[in-house]
Formats: structure tokens, C-alpha cells, sequence
């Protein structure tokens, strides 16, 4: 079972994949502290900053410590290591909430 940590939410889904599309869709966008990019909250956010952005921007922007971006890492690794990202990015962009008959494996 997936869990939304974004403040407030507590949301649960069974795949991986339906939770990244909760939090792309059922959010409000935010403002990337570092650049000022609008992207949705969650995953995308952490990734965007870690991709985007060195690590040492990430803890001047977000007030972070080592702690908090290990955590960020964690939860990077456990959602890339599960989910079927392209079929996320598919059901964002086309509307979509249905899940696939098909199965990430």
C-alpha cells in the first residue's frame, strides 16, 4: 500500500502508479523554491529538485539537513525502483484516470 505524504493528505493506493497520478492531479501545483518552476507536489517536486538542482540549493531553498534529503532520496528510490513512470506520465497527460489492463513487472 501507497501513502500520500503530502501534508494533510493521508490518501492510499494500492500501485505505486495511482498514487503519483493523486498527487499530479488532486494537488495544488507548487513554486520550485530553487528556480521558481510550477510543477506538482510529491514525487515530481522531489525529483525536479534533485534533478534539477544541486543538493546544496536544495538545503538553502528548503531549509533541509542531510536528514531530509536521505529521506528524499528513500523515497525516489522506492517509487523508481516500483512504478511504471511512463505509464504515469501517459495518464497525466491524456486526462486518464483509468488504470491499465496491464501489470509493471
Amino acid at each position: 500500500m501507497w501513502s500520500c505524504a503530502i501534508e494533510g493528505c493521508g490518501a492510499e493506493a494500492e500501485r505505486a502508479e495511482d498514487l503519483l497520478v493523486h498527487q499530479a492531479t488532486e494537488h495544488e501545483r507548487l513554486q520550485c523554491g530553487v528556480c521558481g518552476t510550477v510543477l506538482p507536489d510529491g514525487y515530481f517536486a522531489i525529483r525536479h529538485a534533485f534533478d534539477e538542482h544541486s543538493r546544496a540549493e536544495y538545503v538553502r531553498a528548503y531549509d533541509a539537513d542531510a536528514d531530509d534529503i536521505r529521506k528524499r532520496e528513500s523515497v525516489l528510490d522506492a517509487i523508481e525502483n516500483e512504478a511504471d513512470l511512463d505509464e504515469v506520465v501517459a495518464r497525466i497527460n491524456g486526462g486518464g484516470d483509468e488504470e491499465p489492463t496491464g501489470s509493471h513487472a
